[in-house]
């Protein structure tokens, strides 16, 4: 390959992290499965040491981005197989920035499967490594949040100060951006999340508004984040004592097509319908209605009709 060709490449990946954040899941899983057949088979042909180097590092995001998009498509055995894999390319890359990324997107598969150490353990692993852009925040953020839900408020909070400090060291850009990148409205959504599992609504509401503002100055809205931050503000809502204010802040969510209803925000919605039925407002009429219409909106998600369909094997 010649270096317009690599260039080129590269230039591909880019453009499908930053297509995720707003683009159709299961067609750009398509495509990027496409481009990482075409980068293996590369791979078994013949290229200088240096050449090897640079397709093993964007077969290696590549296969990250399977592993996050599978994840969110309800496949999780596939996501973490393309973890794996990927991790497999960093290594014969020698590159420190895949390496840390591939740690993020394991992190992000362990969580959503259940396996909250695993979630912690890849974390801290990818933040030993030392890379610049935003993925030392990221990875901090990931690893409060499963410290989180295991329910160790103490080790929450302490990676969460570890990704503030991690924000104000940032230095230089990342690599592949879009996915691959913790802008500030990311990282103040894990923040919400946290807070809110840890007792603090109050400290989880202001962190969902810094979010939503900071949003709403960004060229690229990623649209499961944004999701997630409103159902944040729905939580902290209810534990204020405000169930009134809950349909609102879920309004953007509900109205959200089901292509858009990807697994984790599922998750996150039929979280706060149980927490809702189990607070001091469970029976009020606010209450009830947001939970029926949560019940509703989560029939009808992006991992159901996939497995309805053809599409069941994604992977």
């Amino acid at each position: 390959m010649g270096a317009i060709a690599l260039e080129q490449l590269l230039a591909d990946v880019r453009t499908l992290a930053w297509d995720y954040l707003t683009g159709d899941a299961l067609a750009l899983f398509g495509r990027t499965r496409q481009l990482r057949d075409r980068v293996f088979a590369l791979l078994e042909g013949h290229q200088p040491p240096r050449q090897s180097a640079d397709l093993y590092v964007a077969a290696g995001y590549l296969c990250g981005l399977l592993a996050w998009m599978t994840s969110d498509l309800g496949n999780l055995r596939a996501a973490d197989t393309h973890g794996r894999t990927a991790w497999l390319c960093a290594e014969n890359a020698g590159h420190d920035g895949l390496r840390a990324w591939v740690c993020s997107t394991r992190s992000k598969v362990a969580l959503w499967d259940g396996r909250l150490r695993d979630a912690v353990t890849h974390a801290r692993r990818g933040a030993l490594v030392s890379v610049g852009g935003t993925v030392g925040a990221l990875l901090a953020c990931q690893e409060a949040d499963a410290w989180s839900v295991l329910g160790a408020a103490d080790e929450a909070g302490a990676a969460l100060a570890r990704a503030e400090r991690a924000r104000e060291n940032i230095g230089g850009e990342d690599d592949i951006g879009g996915l691959f990148s913790c802008p500030q409205a990311r990282q103040e959504n894990y923040v919400s999340a946290v807070r809110l599992r840890i007792g603090q609504p109050h400290d989880a509401l202001r962190a969902t508004e810094t979010a939503l503002a900071l949003l709403a100055t960004q060229p690229v809205r990623a649209y499961g984040t944004e999701a997630q931050i409103h159902i944040a503000q729905a939580g902290a809502l209810i534990d204020c004592g405000e169930p009134d204010g809950v349909m609102s802040a879920l309004m953007p969510v509900l109205a959200m097509p089901a292509e858009r209803r990807m697994g984790p925000v599922t998750q996150r919605m039929r979280e706060l319908a149980a927490t809702m039925a189990h607070g001091p407002a469970g029976t009020s009429r606010a209450t009830t209605t947001a939970r029926r219409s949560i019940t509703e909106w989560c029939a009808d998600s992006a991992p159901r009709h996939l497995a309805l369909s053809s599409g069941e094997g994604v992977g």
